[in-house]
C-alpha cells in the first residue's frame, strides 16, 4: 500500500507538532530563547503540511490523525524524557484515543 502526498504530509505535521510541543516543554513558560524559538519554527511546519494534507485528506481526518497520534507520541515522550507518571488509567485513556482516531477514519472509505 503507498502512502498518498497527502499521507506523507499528515505524518510530517504529526512529527514537527510532536517537536513544537516537546520545545514547549523545554522551554519553560518561554523564559528560554532556543526552545521558544524552536516551537515557532516547528509549529509553522507542522501547520505548512497540515495544510497540504487537507488538500487530499477530509479535515475532519486530518485534524483527528494529528491532535490523536500526536497525542499518543507526546505522551511517551513525556514518560521517557520528562519522567511524567504513567498509570492503567492513562495508558487506557490514549487507548481510547487511539480508537477514537481509527474510528474517524474508518468512516473514510479510502486512503485518498
Amino acid at each position: 500500500m503507498m502512502l498518498s502526498d497527502s499521507w506523507i504530509c499528515l505524518l510530517i505535521a504529526i512529527f514537527f507538532g510532536v517537536l513544537g510541543t516537546v520545545s514547549m516543554k523545554l522551554s519553560e513558560g518561554l523564559k528560554k530563547l532556543k526552545p521558544s524559538v524552536s516551537l515557532v519554527i516547528f509549529y509553522f511546519f507542522s501547520f505548512f503540511a497540515l495544510t497540504l494534507a487537507i488538500k487530499g485528506i477530509d479535515l475532519s481526518i486530518v485534524y483527528a490523525v494529528w491532535s490523536g497520534v500526536g497525542t499518543v507520541f507526546v505522551a511517551i515522550i513525556g514518560v521517557f524524557m520528562f519522567k511524567e507518571s504513567i498509570s492503567l488509567r492513562k495508558i487506557v485513556s490514549l487507548l481510547l484515543v487511539v480508537a477514537g482516531v481509527i474510528g474517524i477514519h474508518l468512516t473514510n472509505a479510502s486512503f485518498s
